[in-house]
């Protein structure tokens, strides 16, 4: 991997770990941004990191551009051969897919996408090789998903399906975006998925909805005392659930009664690639056990 630094106007650098999102990637800018935040340099005011780069905003009058670009290129060779491994937690989401709320909006924005005479869930579906929407979703749930990033709007996560390379799922954004995306969308846009923290605009294709709250910008909610729940390197499982089942959990969210079941894991990416289903039956069952 060839990384790459730039300035970013008079305050902001910019580090791009690969050009091809990647597990890899993501732990080396992972260790690259964890080092320089511990490094504590005097006019480094914020970090912030993204899915296989970061950004690093800084006061000019603190410490100079150039003198700061070195000293980030110093943390580059540590992080090639740093641990991969970090301790978070595996979340289960459940997703409603096909739901009528997301099949109502992705309708009224048909002449936006690639194929208006099919629905989101028909065409990731059709270009991806699977028979059927049935067997699509199950293998969009079928494996866990890595948290790489939040941001775009507030504790919106990007995620990356634990899955060997040949077996992602890859689907286009839609041709213009959308004006319109109801909250808590489970969306997908190239390889990346997301889910969609609050209703606004938006591109990703949409395959369903959770009524799991992800963000309360209060924090009333006793899982959101922080206000977003996901952060960079949890992982998420989406689990599908019916309308009944979804009208239930609903319920309980509404009533303040609502806990998501979440548990702490360790996650190597060595052991991924050395054993994908292996390592991924395993974070499953630190869920379920």
């Amino acid at each position: 991997m060839k990384t790459r630094y730039s300035f970013g106007g008079d305050e902001h650098i910019f580090v791009e770990v690969d050009e091809e999102m990647s597990l890899e990637a993501f732990f080396k800018s992972l260790s690259m941004t964890t080092a320089i935040r511990e490094a504590g340099i005097d006019g480094i005011t914020e970090i912030c990191p993204a899915n296989a780069s970061f950004q690093v905003k800084f006061d000019p009058d603190v410490i100079a551009p150039d003198a700061l670009m070195e000293r980030l290129k110093g943390f580059e060779a540590a992080a090639e051969n740093a641990e991969k491994t970090i301790d978070t937690r595996i979340i289960e989401m459940p997703v409603f897919y096909n739901d009528p709320w997301t099949h109502e909006t992705l309708m009224r924005f048909r002449e936006r996408h690639q194929d208006p005479d099919s629905t989101d869930l028909e065409y990731a579906a059709r270009i991806n090789g699977y028979a059927s929407v049935e067997s699509f979703i199950e293998a969009h749930s079928g494996a866990p998903w890595f948290v790489s990033m939040v941001g775009f709007v507030a504790g919106l996560p990007f995620t990356y399906q634990l899955v060997e390379r040949a077996r992602q799922i890859q689907v286009p954004k839609y041709l213009r975006p959308r004006t319109d995306t109801p909250r808590l969308t489970v969306g997908y846009g190239g390889c990346f998925g997301c889910v969609y923290s609050v209703r606004g605009a938006g591109g990703y294709q949409m395959f369903g909805i959770t009524p799991m709250p992800i963000y309360d910008p209060k924090g009333e909610r006793s899982y959101l005392k922080d206000l977003f729940l996901f952060r960079p390197g949890d992982i998420i499982r989406f689990k599908p659930i019916d309308r009944e089942t979804y009208d239930a959990t609903l319920a309980e969210v509404e009533a303040g009664r609502y806990e998501p079941k979440i548990a702490s894991v360790q996650f190597s990416l060595d052991a991924f690639n050395a054993d994908p289903e292996g390592n991924n039956a395993k974070l499953l069952e630190a869920l379920d056990g």
